[in-house]
């Protein structure tokens, strides 16, 4: 493989005239991108550090950066000692320019580019790289003349400028002002004055439409929050497709864990008559969730069976269903919302075994019951996957019970604010939902740019509230709490009807499904019948997922049930890529929008090294899969991510 390394440490003889008159150094180094990824640390740094001693110069410090021209993880990060005179940067010439223009004591370039131009992917500003060879940036006060004046000129000021803006284009500065204003600042002016005139080939890139683009690209990756990606959506396959409530199979399977936590403790044997809503299983702990029988019947079987998530062997409840749709005795209406206290709220919530329903399974219940002021309550309408339109569905034909699920929640924390966020992909929500809200105080819509993972509950609250959720965190410590839009008119239901969760909207679609759908489907019903409900899957080599392509996980076993998790059923054409070493492109943490490395997960999961992982924070990483999406190389980021922080959870233990 080739190395396509894009900058070398100059020569010794090419950096010691720079160094006289100097002392007091800094020593930046960028972790080489575009090359193998075999060495986590460049020479470099240690190779121009080893210089300057020998030269009797003081170095202040030094340090090694990944994507130096990333100005927001760089100086995120960034801790250039007091008393540093000057800073000497081993990066490309993007590099460069970003540490000169944020810091206050000259920059220098000990490095040259080579076989790169014009604006590397990572670099979230306006600078350029000609890669020419011969950097001017030590010179001109780290402001290139080349890419940054219209004319690329060397010497100076033409006497074209007018009020600071070029004559060739007047919305770009003067380069040259620029440069004679920084030197004057930093003393260097006469230096400059007395330099030898610079002969350089004024050949060109067309710098103009490279820029349209970067800037096109920076907005979007700054929309909300950091990174995210835009795959393909294929929601036209089932948007527009009306709820079709799903015909009751004849057996259920009901899982006792279909939450996070711990799984529920069964209420019911085999023999024992069940009834609609009736409590089949109880929460064992606190985070833990309460199940329900979806139908009527007599319970076959308590035992181990395959889970559409977590393999097999999880303890779940077998009903034969009657098909009489006994309703049980507890299911009754509790009133209207002014009747109701908070606390009380919590207990129906906790009663009707409400979890979130847009794929992670928390329990609701432990949300509205933050002990942590909360000022605003989100619900997630964004259904950022591609393919699956569940939540459309129920925004448009159950809107009013999203709403009054919202006042519940609102009610139960306290919180003075609610916020639907629906993305722009699905207007006719976004129209329909304002319109419902209109004059309800406390309650707005918000449409936003769609961009996945925006469903995230950390990336929601870093769009519409512009608070960041600390590492290690939750968004109560925020002051937000975040749920589904399913999981809303949930809790409406169990308010006005006292039904418990027992059904759920679920799509079923791609490119491999016969005909696609939304419908109402019972907790418990075989994912098989779904399928052949829809004319079954055609072609072979497919994929079959519970969930989305992004999040979604694989199924090997269609007799597996819908829980209360489930949003989607999907099949679509298998995946067949080769994945080849890591060359370090930096893409993977240009769309992150938890702002991590995972290239270094990657590595440091093939060593072994955990610790390496955990002090890189994985445990942040959501497993939303955008480094994956994007990577190259195809790397199989997210399962060595998991195994990470597997390990990581054993490594504790000890």
């Amino acid at each position: 493989m080739l190395n396509y390394t894009k900058y070398r440490l100059k020569s010794a003889e090419e950096l010691l005239p720079f160094l006289d008159g100097t002392d007091n150094i800094f020593v930046l180094a960028c972790n080489k991108c575009f090359k193998e990824f075999e060495s986590v640390e460049e020479p470099d740094c240690g190779e121009f550090v080893k210089l300057l001693e020998e030269q009797g110069k003081n170095v202040t410090g030094s340090a090694r950066v990944d994507f130096l021209c990333n100005k927001t993880q760089t100086l995120k990060d960034l801790d250039i000692p007091e008393g540093t005179d000057s800073v000497f940067v081993v990066s490309c010439g993007l590099g460069v320019q970003t540490i000169a223009d944020s810091v206050n004591v000259p920059v220098f370039a000990a490095a040259d580019s080579l076989n790169f131009r014009g604006h590397h992917g990572m670099a979230l500003t306006n600078k350029a790289c000609d890669a020419c060879a011969q950097c001017y940036l030590n010179i001109t006060g780290g402001i290139c003349p080349v890419v940054d004046c219209a004319k690329s000129l060397l010497n100076g000021q033409c006497g074209g400028a007018k009020d600071g803006k070029c004559e060739v284009d007047p919305t770009r500065d003067c380069a040259w002002e620029k440069i004679e204003q920084r030197l004057a600042k930093q003393g260097r002016l006469k230096e400059f004055l007395d330099q030898p005139v610079q002969v350089r080939d004024y050949s060109k890139v067309n710098y103009k439409a490279i820029s349209e683009f970067v800037k096109a690209a920076r907005e979007s990756r700054f929309d909300g929050y950091y990174g995210g990606v835009h795959p393909s959506e294929r929601k036209e396959l089932s948007e527009n497709i009306a709820l079709v409530r799903f015909s009751e199979p004849d057996t259920v399977i009901i899982p006792l864990s279909m939450h996070s936590g711990a799984p529920a403790v069964p209420l019911v044997k085999a023999g024992d008559k069940v009834k609609v809503g009736q409590k089949i299983g109880e929460a064992a702990a606190f985070i833990s969730g309460n199940v329900h029988s979806s139908v009527s019947g007599t319970v076959l079987a308590v035992e181990p069976r395959p889970h559409p998530t977590r393999g097999g062997g999880v303890l779940s409840v077998v009903i034969q269903n009657d098909k009489k749709n006994e309703i049980a005795d507890t299911v009754k209406p509790f009133g209207g919302l002014d009747a109701l206290t908070p606390e009380q709220i919590v207990d129906i919530v906790k009663e009707s075994g409400i979890v979130g329903m847009g794929g992670a399974g928390f329990p609701t219940s432990v949300k509205l019951a933050p002990n942590k002021p909360i000022d605003a309550v989100i619900l997630n309408g964004c259904e950022c996957e591609p393919m699956l339109t569940a939540d459309h569905r129920v925004l448009l034909e159950y809107a009013d019970d999203v709403i009054y699920g919202l006042q519940a929640m609102m009610k139960a924390v306290s919180a003075p604010r609610g916020i639907i966020v629906i993305e722009d992909n699905k207007p006719d929500a976004i129209e329909l939902l304002q319109a419902r809200t209109e004059g309800i105080d406390g309650i707005e819509v918000a449409g936003v740019r769609t961009k996945y993972p925006q469903g995230a509950e950390k990336m929601l609250i870093k769009r519409i509230l512009g608070r960041q959720v600390p590492s290690g965190g939750l968004p109560a410590d925020v002051g937000a709490v975040v749920c589904n839009v399913s999981t809303s008119k949930a809790v409406a239901d169990a308010i006005r009807t006292g039904m418990p969760l027992i059904e759920r909207v679920v799509t079923v679609t791609g490119e491999r499904i016969k005909n696609p759908g939304n419908f109402i489907v019972k907790i418990g019903t075989p994912v098989r019948e779904l399928i052949d409900y829809c004319g079954g899957i055609t072609g072979d080599d497919v994929a079959l997922k519970t969930g989305g392509p992004m999040m979604g996980i694989e199924l090997t076993d269609t007799d597996v049930p819908v829980i209360k998790a489930t949003n989607g059923i999907i099949a679509v054409d298998k995946d067949h890529f080769e994945t080849v070493a890591c060359i370090k492109c930096g893409r993977c943490v240009d769309v992150c929008p938890m702002e991590l490395k995972p290239l270094y997960f990657a590595k440091y999961h093939d060593e072994g090294n955990w610790k390496g992982m955990l002090d890189l924070n994985v445990r942040d990483c959501i497993e939303c899969r955008s480094c994956e999406y994007i990577c190259s190389s195809k790397i199989p980021l997210v399962a060595k991510i998991r195994a990470g922080k597997s390990a990581i959870m054993e490594m504790n233990k000890k």
